[in-house]
């Protein structure tokens, strides 16, 4: 079955201190794996697609890397604006006309 899953579900950090969130995933052929970045009262903001183990992608603070199972958006020194819901996202192999996005329970309605 396929399944999308994220954690740690709420991590507090101190300003200046890193860490990182893992999103593990397990789909018959990945085709891209999304991350986002929600504020409150508003809609998701993209920031990062991964295609293929071992690609890397920076924004400022921010680096997502991909492995074969999982995906980690690193933080680096974070500042206080940084502080928000970071979401994940994947799409699986398919045929032609039946691709889905496999939601990350975590992440509530996409829309």
């Amino acid at each position: 079955e396929d399944q999308v899953t994220q954690s740690p579900e709420a991590l507090r950090l101190q300003e200046g201190e890193s860490s990182s969130l893992n999103c593990s995933y397990t789909v018959s052929g990945l085709r891209g794996l999304f991350w986002y970045r929600q504020d409150p009262g508003k809609g998701p903001e993209f920031l990062f697609t991964l295609y293929s183990a071992g690609e890397e992608k920076e924004k400022e603070r921010l680096k997502a890397t991909l492995t074969k199972k999982e995906s980690f958006l690193h933080i680096t020194a974070p500042k206080p604006e940084d502080s928000a819901t970071y979401l994940c996202a994947v799409q699986a192999q398919c045929s032609p006309g039946t691709c889905n996005l496999y939601q990350n329970p975590a992440a509530g309605d996409l829309k």
